[in-house]
């Protein structure tokens, strides 16, 4: 089984290490001490399972598991409980709390070790379910994102909410506009919207999700129908219903 060990103190890392010398079938390719370096790594060396700590410098853990993509198994290990819940929506095989031991990281390898060998259809119906937990959870959030990770290969693009201008739905892709620039994700609109302020993006057309600060005027396009112009000129067409909300917070 080839591990990645991801933490940013170095003293975590070695004990992490000391306990996955007791198993054999354990080989540690890489071990990261932020979360650019683990997505990186993760990317380029597509281990079996990695060991993923919560709070670290540049990326979280979840921003990690969100960039590295759906194919890697993920174990957290941090000292942080209160982040149990979400770990289902990233897949997670396990979640070890801070100061764990030897025993109880030998039952989460256990785990993984039969997760792994079970193939794609355990896998299928684990994703399944999680999913479904995804949106329980997401259902609950409180606080929406304060910024928009983009994968472009190696590359890591963090772009701030608030520098979003607008957003266009391609499929199963997003391409977010900021500082003139075009940014492509894999994610479907429904989602980003789901995560984006609501009382600063506002969904004005099925292919459209605006920041409302970006938007200059509403001018009339036709007899029945109406576009958005923004600050820097661009021009979005806005939906029947799509007005009707955008002239309810404009007003």
């Amino acid at each position: 089984m080839r591990i990645i060990i991801v933490d940013d103190e170095m003293l975590a890392r070695g004990v992490m290490r000391e306990y996955l010398a007791a198993h054999a079938d354990v080989e540690i390719v890489a071990e990261c001490a932020n979360g650019f370096e683990a997505v990186k790594a993760i990317t380029e060396l597509e281990p079996d399972l990695v060991f993923l700590d919560m709070q670290m410098p540049k990326l979280d853990g979840f921003e990690v598991a969100e960039l590295a993509g759906g194919k890697t198994r993920f174990i957290f290990a941090t000292a942080f409980d209160q982040y149990a819940l979400k770990a289902f929506e990233v897949h997670a095989l396990d979640y070890l709390l801070k100061p764990f031991s030897q025993q109880r990281l030998d039952q989460a390898l256990a785990h993984a070790r039969a997760s792994l060998a079970a193939g794609s259809g355990q896998r299928d119906a684990e994703a399944a379910a999680v999913s479904a937990a995804a949106r329980d959870v997401a259902a609950t959030r409180v606080r929406p994102a304060e910024r928009v990770l983009i994968r472009d290969g190696a590359r890591v693009h963090v772009i701030p909410a608030e520098k979003i201008e607008y957003v266009e739905a391609q499929d199963d892709y997003v391409q977010i506009h900021s500082d003139g620039k075009a940014y492509l994700k894999n994610q479907r609109m429904a989602e980003l919207e789901e995560q984006l302020d609501a009382d600063k993006f506002i969904r004005i057309h099925r292919s459209y999700l605006v920041n409302i600060e970006c938007v200059a005027r509403i001018e009339q396009a036709g007899k029945d129908s109406h576009q958005a112009v923004l600050h820097d000129g661009t021009r979005l067409a806005i939906s029947r219903s799509g007005y009707q909300r955008i002239r309810a917070v404009m007003q």
